[in-house]
């Protein structure tokens, strides 16, 4: 008996369906699909080049992994030299003093580690990438929206890290090695895992030593900058009051908040192969320690080095933003300080890496046109977009960073509401469509039209734009919620508008469509 196209993961679970025959592996397909490299394909897949992209991973063909592994994968690609500026931020750009900054970076972070973890629980329930998921609440055009918005986060997330991973290595020893060599060095070294695919991405994200190992170099980096005196008060003279200090605060929890939550659009990537059966729970509770105790650390690491008021620190920041100011923390241990920026610098590949692999996934997302050219080669154009982008732009980092993130974190607020209403309210057992039928993720004419995820994502970003506050716009709202300089509210707002709107014309939708 085949399985009904009706059937959600619900009924499947409670009532497992065994298929006429086996689905065809992704190897043959794309062999067939390319008969004229058949060959060349035969000889990379057998090498152990990952054939699959976003086809749905049926149930038949899930594994059962170390559960851990979940909370080892996020501990290891947070806990890396990228996440150290974004700490770095609350002083450089917003004047909050330590005990401040390290209070904005605890809530703000767990909003957005929340929001990523439950993301997280939908890879094994489904058996679909994060961004096809969309397709149910959206649509093929949403998804097709969405896609592209996640290709632009996951290039500006890759920018920041090569940017920063080859400023790093730049400052080993200054004037011996261009800052754009090291991009391309760290781009080169992101790229190699994300070819061969998800099983080497999970033994090189997952191991408990290289995890471990880097969370004692911060602790090194803690202590280090303690010898040389942290100053708590340092930022104490030149901190905003009364409504220009919330200001801060807001824009600033709009940045840690995009760190986190900048996770979500990929969250469920990483998690489809495991069985369907596999506690929500668990994968909650274990990318959300996975995500906030690594990030917290290490962002407040790198807010407590920037209190630092000795000159040499201070003029090391200015002129070498946080790449030089490492190497001026590392400098008491000469020859091993050097080794443990090396370490640092190399620490960003593990970093990028999920965003390389899910940028050519949703590349494949767009459509069936890009979903027939196999996922390996859409990796290398994201390593050349990323390359060549970290390359122009490795002198404005701090520029790059603090503007990105913060726009990341207005889409990504209202994409995950309009996902998890559809999860709660719509396809949950009892609700108007109970469940997900997932044998339709790639069947326009049964998924919804996407009217209403198009709408309430429009209305999010109305949201976004009325509230936001940057250097270059401050939405009404936000100018109001603020002082000189305004107040982000624009993810806060996009969620809001997105998460009013949205059941509202989602029961239209189903009420005049059916779907």
């Amino acid at each position: 008996m085949s399985p009904s196209p009706t059937q959600s993961y619900e009924d499947k679970e409670k009532n497992p369906v065994v298929p006429d025959k086996l689905e065809a592996s992704p190897d043959d397909v794309i062999i067939n699909r390319f008969s004229f490299m058949g060959p060349v394909l035969s000889k990379l897949f057998a090498s152990g080049v990952e054939a699959r992209g976003v086809e749905r991973v049926p149930e038949d063909q899930r594994e059962k992994k170390n559960m851990w592994n979940n909370l080892l994968m996020w501990w290891s690609v947070n806990t890396v030299l990228t996440t150290l500026p974004i700490g770095v931020l609350g002083q450089e750009f917003f004047t909050l003093t330590l005990p401040h900054t390290i209070a904005t970076i605890f809530c703000f972070a767990a909003l957005g580690a929340v929001a990523t973890s439950f993301i997280a629980t939908l890879g094994p329930q489904t058996g679909l990438r994060t961004m096809i998921i969309t397709r149910y609440s959206s649509g093929y055009v949403g998804c097709t929206i969405y896609s592209v918005l996640n290709i632009l986060t996951q290039l500006g997330f890759s920018v920041v890290a090569v940017i920063l991973g080859g400023q790093t290595l730049a400052s080993i020893n200054p004037g011996t090695l261009p800052l754009v060599a090291g991009v391309v060095i760290v781009g080169i070294g992101s790229l190699i895992p994300c070819f061969i695919g998800i099983d080497i991405i999970w033994s090189t994200t997952t191991s408990a030593t290289r995890g471990w190992s880097l969370f004692i170099v911060m602790l090194f980096l803690l202590g280090l900058g303690g010898h040389a005196g942290f100053d708590i008060n340092a930022q104490k003279e030149f901190e905003d009051k009364g409504k220009a200090l919330s200001s801060d605060i807001l824009s600033f929890g709009g940045i840690v908040f995009g760190s986190v939550a900048g996770w979500a659009p990929v969250a469920a990537d990483y998690n489809c192969r495991l069985p369907a059966n596999t506690p929500p729970i668990k994968i909650f509770a274990l990318t959300f320690f996975g995500l906030f105790i690594p990030i917290t650390f290490v962002e407040i690491v790198g807010a407590a080095l920037m209190t630092i008021t000795k000159p040499e620190y201070t003029d090391a920041f200015e002129n070498g933003g946080t790449g030089r100011l490492l190497g001026q923390v590392l400098s008491p241990w000469k020859g091993g300080g050097k080794f443990i920026l090396f370490l640092l610098a190399f620490s960003v590949i593990a970093n990028n890496v999920p965003n390389t692999y899910s940028a050519a996934l949703s590349i494949q997302s767009l459509g069936r046109p890009f979903a027939k050219i196999p996922r390996f080669f859409w990796t290398l154009v994201i390593f050349v977009a990323y390359t060549v982008a970290g390359g122009a732009g490795r002198e404005h980092f701090s520029e790059i960073l603090s503007n990105f993130l913060a726009i990341l974190s207005y889409w990504t607020a209202f994409f995950i509401v309009i996902v998890a209403e559809e999860h709660f309210i719509f396809r949950r057992p009892g609700g108007r469509l109970g469940g997900y039928n997932l044998d339709d993720w790639d069947t326009p004419s049964r998924l919804p039209y996407g009217i209403a995820g198009i709408l309430a994502g429009c209305f999010g970003v109305a949201g976004a734009v009325v509230g936001m506050a940057e250097v270059w716009y401050v939405g009404p709202i936000g100018v109001k919620a603020g002082a000189e300089f305004g107040a982000d509210l624009g993810f806060e707002l996009a969620a809001a508008f997105a998460g009013i709107t949205y059941p509202v014309f989602r029961w239209l939708e189903i009420h005049y469509t059916g779907r």
